[in-house]
């Protein structure tokens, strides 16, 4: 991001939008104390500068028959990491693919409506070429998911 203006009103437009990204530019100004004007300017530059990627609706997958949340940790063929993860990143239900350190090269994290759905999963990451092995951890209890970033909390 480049022009970071990371400042008091700032942090607050940030929040006020975690709270609520349906507000209107009159509305947030109100909650924040500030012009119209500055509101707009202010996140206007913030989606020019990539801090706000998108305004989307937080789904909880537990709604809609998603209980199963695996965590999956991967080691991949030296060389083949970029290659791999941008592959599983395109399958659906999952959720977030990330480089790590330690023992693995990889976390997967996705929701699944069963251990069919799962195993499924499993086998189509365990069939690419450059996937050595897996270990699954499936998720007894969700202590805190949080999506969205509080700049402020």
């Amino acid at each position: 991001m480049e022009d970071k203006v990371v400042d008091k009103l700032t942090r607050k437009i940030v929040n006020v939008l975690n709270k609520n990204a349906r507000l209107s530019f009159r509305e947030i100004a109100r909650e924040t104390k500030t012009s119209v004007t500055a509101v707009i300017r202010r996140i206007k530059k913030l989606e020019e500068n990539g801090a706000i990627i998108g305004y989307v609706p937080l789904i909880n997958p537990r709604y809609f028959g998603f209980d199963l949340i695996a965590i999956i940790a991967l080691r991949i063929s030296k060389g083949k990491l970029i290659e791999t993860q941008e592959i599983i990143a395109c399958y659906p239900r999952i959720m977030a693919v990330y480089d790590i350190t330690g023992e693995w090269d990889s976390i997967v994290i996705g929701y699944f409506q069963n251990r069919e759905e799962l195993n499924s999963m499993i086998k189509k990451v365990l069939a690419l070429p450059y996937v050595e092995r897996t270990v699954t951890h499936i998720v007894l209890n969700v202590v805190k998911e949080e999506r969205r970033f509080w700049l402020d909390k």
